[in-house]
């Protein structure tokens, strides 16, 4: 019974490769996929770990961004930039999302990742801050690669991406400051708007 719970967990989250984000990858000419955005995330915990708080646990992080889109599978992906409105109803729709895929597991795996998972959306903890850092600090990344990417198409201004800077300077000033200095290189190579939307 306890491995056919956990074998429906690992089946069901499988369909995160099918959620696509807005996020262009550059040199590929398609949309990244969560599940791979989530992979990458864990890599960036490996290589950037020394830009974590003192004593922030990295297997925790991985953990966190491994799980924190798996919600999606139902509430599908909310760009980044959407209306307020759209981000409360995204919300609930993720909150219900969470009671359905941790309960395929065995109770006390059920409940260690959805703690793990609000955790993480409530940015309780250094790790939860710095899996947020990474989590905001990736598209970012992608939208320089890939010369402008989703901020081109959809129009967005370094002040708006700013507004998101904050949320990693809470979990690592040393990458809030190289995502600062990303935006103002980015609009100096005109791949992002500089002023007010």
């Amino acid at each position: 019974m306890r491995l056919d719970e956990q074998l429906a967990f690992v089946t069901e989250i499988g369909r995160l490769k099918g959620v696509l984000r807005q996020t262009r990858l550059a040199g590929l000419g398609r949309r990244e996929n969560s599940a791979e955005h989530s992979w990458h995330l864990a890599l960036m915990a490996l290589a950037l770990g020394e830009h974590a708080p003192p004593g922030t646990d990295l297997s925790k992080v991985i953990a966190m961004v491994l799980i924190h889109d798996l919600v999606e599978i139902d509430a599908g992906d909310l760009f980044v930039y959407a209306d307020e409105r759209s981000q409360r109803l995204q919300d609930a729709a993720e909150a219900k999302a969470a009671d359905r895929i941790f309960a395929l597991l065995p109770d006390d795996q059920a409940v260690s990742l959805r703690q793990l998972w609000d955790e993480f959306n409530e940015r309780r903890s250094p790790e939860a801050r710095f899996a947020r850092a990474l989590d905001r600090l990736q598209p970012m990344l992608e939208n320089r690669a890939a010369g402008g990417g989703t901020w081109l198409v959809h129009g967005i201004t370094a002040d708006q991406v700013l507004v998101k800077v904050a949320l990693i300077d809470d979990g690592s000033p040393s990458l809030g400051q190289y995502a600062r200095d990303l935006v103002a290189r980015a609009v100096a190579d005109g791949i992002l708007a500089p002023g007010g939307h």
